[in-house]
């Protein structure tokens, strides 16, 4: 596929796309919003509006019909994504999706299958695979300044938010039927696959997850143990009903060690010499330094955008594999 310029069409433009995504589509080069899709049609025309995209529809695949949309940025939950996903490969268009990739393992196979039989790419939105700050990381684990890695740590808890606390107002987040899980998916899915971007592929991994505050049926809490293709051992810990924010992750290598934070602006290098700090400006829009290697692949300018359906599933099976005894358990 060789496009002159990239005209993308949105389905679902709700809160990710207002400043996260949305807005990168109008400023990358050689790239534009060209429509938008809502199920409540006045909400698609005022963010047509506000953003100033020239079509709007209530249904998605108008949307996707429209001659004037190149690729489609599936921006719903993840409960809707295998639908669109092939909705949009039927009618030969190149698939965007958020995160996580989709609710399972095996709607992602089916999301690839469906892509790579119509003869598109498909795009998944792990937007950290683009930024400085990572791309930074992966330089250093290059150039051997920690020697050889041989281990992970990955900690991350936070409290309760109270929109959590009443079944009244759960967010899909924490609603498995529209999530695939609960905020383990949401949020540890960006720390599984920077890992897979940094290290390789995990193909092993054994984990362990409970509900123990009750707010849910969702899990609350996770642990695991995996290791990479490589033979870099890892372990995870993730607890979203906690006293305090933690967020860290840790490389430890035969020479030194990299800390750095997945949502924070943490990066630190420590050897022998001493400890290093480095400090990054977050782009304004998270989105738009993947989005121009998406669109840098598109027109044929060079490159390839390094978040694809195949890295996006090999995080979602690694999910998979550390709660699947608690929804066993949960069917039982």
């Amino acid at each position: 596929m060789n496009f002159n310029k990239v005209r993308w069409g949105i389905i679902g433009c709700g809160n990710v796309t207002e400043v996260k995504s949305g807005p990168a589509f109008q400023k990358v080069k050689n790239s534009e919003l060209a429509a938008v899709m809502r199920r409540t049609g006045e909400l698609a025309e005022d963010y047509a509006k506000r953003h100033h995209v020239s079509k709007w529809y209530d249904d998605a695949q108008s949307l996707i019909n429209d001659p004037d949309v190149d690729i489609i940025y599936i921006a719903t939950p993840p409960g809707a994504h295998l639908e669109y996903t092939i909705m949009a490969a039927k009618a030969g268009k190149p698939v965007y999706v958020e995160k996580p990739m989709a609710r399972n393992y095996r709607e992602c196979q089916e999301m690839i299958t469906a892509c790579k039989n119509a003869g598109v790419p498909l795009f998944v939105a792990y937007y950290r695979r683009g930024h400085e700050r990572f791309l930074k990381i992966k330089e250093l684990l290059d150039s051997g300044v920690i020697g050889q890695v041989r281990m992970v740590s990955s900690t991350q808890y936070q409290p309760v938010s109270k929109d959590m606390m009443d079944v009244e107002t759960l967010p899909w987040r924490v609603q498995p039927e529209l999530s695939g899980g609960g905020l383990f998916f949401d949020l540890a899915s960006h720390t599984l696959d920077i890992l897979d971007f940094l290290l390789g592929p995990i193909t092993s991994v054994q984990g362990f997850a409970s509900n123990q505050a009750g707010y849910y049926k969702a899990e609350d809490i996770v642990t695991g143990t995996y290791q990479f293709e490589s033979g870099v051992h890892g372990v995870g810990n993730w607890c979203f009903t906690a006293f305090e924010y933690v967020d860290e992750n840790v490389l430890i290598g035969s020479k030194g060690k990299i800390t750095f934070s997945t949502f924070g602006h943490i990066l630190a290098i420590t050897t022998a010499q001493g400890t290093e700090e480095f400090t990054f400006e977050p782009p304004q829009h998270v989105h738009q330094p993947l989005v121009e290697t998406i669109v840098k692949e598109l027109t044929g300018e060079g490159g390839l955008c390094p978040s694809t359906g195949l890295t996006g599933a090999r995080t979602s099976w690694l999910m998979d594999e550390m709660v699947k005894n608690f929804y066993k358990r949960a069917q039982d």
